[in-house]
């Protein structure tokens, strides 16, 4: 298994885990730089290529919009690209968001042939990166193309700015007061791995020529509940005064409601989580807790992929 990616942050999970040595290559390039990626992608000789690379955060596509649109629109394409001249690439599955959908304040959920489009820079560079993905399968010969679809993934480890667990999780552990921006917004909450085990499934249809086109992966409808839900379930889970309060002032706009529909999923797939809101909540707060008592990270980790596998779908 090989991988290709920017320079890890200090302190993030692939250095906490030491995945690097669990690794048969490491590359490190920028997918803007599209010599670069053809020449890993060539040197690795894959058969199943994951593209999740990405700039994720909605506030910063507003403080950065140039690089948010071309590491998400122009390095898809040079990794679409590359993957295409790729002989030995059987499938590819390529990561977008849940908020590629045109948000209309659907109540019912997104389903896959539901509109593109986006407000902020994040999200319109995710649909066109979208769009181009399935332009791409139908313009050019080349492995099947699968899109999936997911948002608001959490899990232990993450330490992004700007994403409410990881910063919850920070506050909580510095004994501050956390500040939510949008406590109403309302999100479909998932944990990583319920997430991911749906990447599997998907990457396994792909490879059985079965998978290609978009997937949504979203929770059930009672995993859909807003910020201040979430936040007032950390902070009891975490417990010691954990607390929080609304952030004062003016902020970009971000979505106050999204939900995605993943009937398709559920039935050609047969996939679907198994970990319910609180517990993906607890899981999180759990992971942090060992951690900071000094718990190799990569034991904990493991425990929770194992607990995992032992749940009935």
């Amino acid at each position: 298994m090989s991988g290709m990616a920017l320079d890890p942050e200090a302190g993030s999970l692939f250095e906490l885990l030491g995945l690097e040595a669990s690794l048969d290559s490491d590359v490190r390039l920028d997918i803007r730089d599209e010599g670069a990626v053809e020449a890993a992608v060539q040197s690795q000789s894959p058969e199943l290529f994951f593209h999740l690379a990405a700039q994720p955060l909605v506030r910063e596509s507003y403080r950065n919009p140039e690089a948010t649109i071309s590491t998400n629109v122009t390095g898809t394409m040079h990794v679409l690209n590359a993957v295409r001249k790729a002989p030995t690439v059987r499938g590819h599955v390529v990561v977008t968001t849940d908020k590629v959908y045109r948000n209309v304040g659907k109540r019912a959920g997104y389903v896959e042939s539901d509109p593109l489009g986006g407000v902020d820079p994040y999200s319109a560079s995710k649909a066109m990166a979208d769009i181009l993905a399935q332009s791409w399968a139908g313009s050019f010969e080349g492995p099947p193309i699968a899109i999936a679809r997911a948002g608001n993934v959490v899990g232990g480890g993450d330490i992004s700015t700007d994403r409410l667990l990881p910063d919850l999780m920070r506050s909580f552990a510095a004994g501050e007061t956390a500040r939510i921006r949008y406590p109403d917004a309302v999100r479909p909450w998932q944990h990583v791995l319920d997430c991911l085990n749906g990447y599997l499934l998907l990457s396994d249809a792909v490879l059985a020529g079965e998978g290609a086109g978009p997937w949504n992966f979203g929770p059930p409808p009672e995993s859909v509940v807003s910020v201040a839900e979430i936040a007032d379930v950390a902070a009891r889970l975490w417990g010691a005064d954990a607390r929080w309060e609304v952030e004062k002032g003016e902020h970009p706009h971000e979505a106050s409601f999204l939900t995605l529909d993943s009937t398709k999923a559920r039935t050609h797939l047969e996939w679907r989580d198994r970990l319910n809101v609180e517990e993906s909540i607890s899981w999180v707060v759990e992971w942090h807790q060992r951690v900071l008592a000094d718990e190799e990270a990569m034991s904990v980790t493991l425990d929770q992929v194992r607990r995992f596998e032992t749940l009935a779908t």
